[in-house]
């Protein structure tokens, strides 16, 4: 349980295309305790090609903006030609919202892609916290937190002290130490003995290492647990080793997570990327709705 909280007010920036996924966005957004002074900017987009012929997309926005007001919040539509990756990046930059809200795949998005051109542009170049929604949406049950100990990383954290979770949203925080360091093995006879065995490979390592590494990790935990608590979130602790992004999907597949949340970046950014390579993996390949926090 997350605890019943009084966020601040949100501005918020929906990108909306009339897709399965745009409308699990819709459905999204609704679940969400936003405070009654939070604001929401509805904007579709159609490509030029399409001027003569976007009349289904204005009758789809006309209707998600009666729904959301019917639901009491504060809506503002707009209807716009152009490029829609360009356009909701460049209405985030006038509009500086809060959060980004779209669906991971779009009308036209090409067969077999995980993620949508659209989606992954935004996340990848916009300056805002994006949350990118999968379809079908089934609520927010469940939510888990990354963490490992980055700038970015703790952006993550103070974002979800403010964000508006469902009160009785269950809440992990993962943090995934990397992988031992095997010693290698020398070559060369082996005697009647042969091989080394992996738990001998393993006993190889200090087990002083491995526990001081251990601890430094819980400490982790421990400190953004506590965190948590002082803004009312109650969560769950959860500390792995091993490879960041099959531990994280593979926990998401087991606990059935249905939003992920994780700073852009973490410890060791690729130079030439905006977005850090495991936030990467873990938007097209989790299977579960994603915000990233920047």
């Amino acid at each position: 349980m997350t605890g019943v909280r009084n966020a601040p007010p949100l501005s918020i920036l929906l990108a909306f295309d009339g897709s399965e996924h745009s409308l699990a966005a819709v459905a999204l957004l609704c679940d969400l305790p936003l405070h009654a002074d939070s604001r929401i900017s509805l904007l579709a987009i159609f490509p030029p090609s399409l001027a003569a012929d976007h009349a289904p997309l204005r009758d789809a926005l006309g209707q998600t903006e009666a729904y959301l007001k019917g639901r009491g919040l504060q809506v503002e539509a707009e209807l716009s030609a152009g490029y829609p990756e360009e356009k909701v990046i460049e209405r985030g930059e006038l509009l500086r919202p809060d959060l980004i809200l779209m669906g991971a795949i779009g009308l036209r998005a090409t067969f077999g892609i995980l993620l949508g051109g659209v989606a992954q542009q935004v996340v990848e170049y916009s300056d805002w916290p994006v949350l990118v929604v999968r379809a079908p949406y089934r609520g927010l049950r469940r939510a888990l937190l990354l963490i490992d100990g980055s700038l970015n990383s703790q952006r993550a954290v103070d974002y979800l002290a403010k964000f508006p979770l469902p009160a009785d949203s269950e809440l992990q925080v993962m943090h995934v130490l990397p992988p031992l360091a095997y010693p290698a093995i020398p070559s060369g006879p082996r005697g009647p003995a042969g091989p080394p065995t992996a738990p001998a490979a393993r006993d190889a390592i200090p087990q002083a290492s491995r526990q001081a590494d251990e601890r430094q990790g819980q400490a982790l935990i421990d400190h953004t647990l506590a965190g948590l608590r002082s803004a009312g979130l109650t969560a769950q602790g959860l500390l792995r080793r091993g490879d960041a992004a099959t531990e994280i999907i593979q926990h998401i597949r087991d606990w059935q997570v249905d939003l992920l949340i994780a700073g852009a970046r973490g410890l060791t950014p690729a130079r030439d990327w905006r977005l850090g390579s495991l936030a990467r993996k873990l938007v097209h390949y989790a299977g579960c709705s994603a915000l990233i926090v920047k």
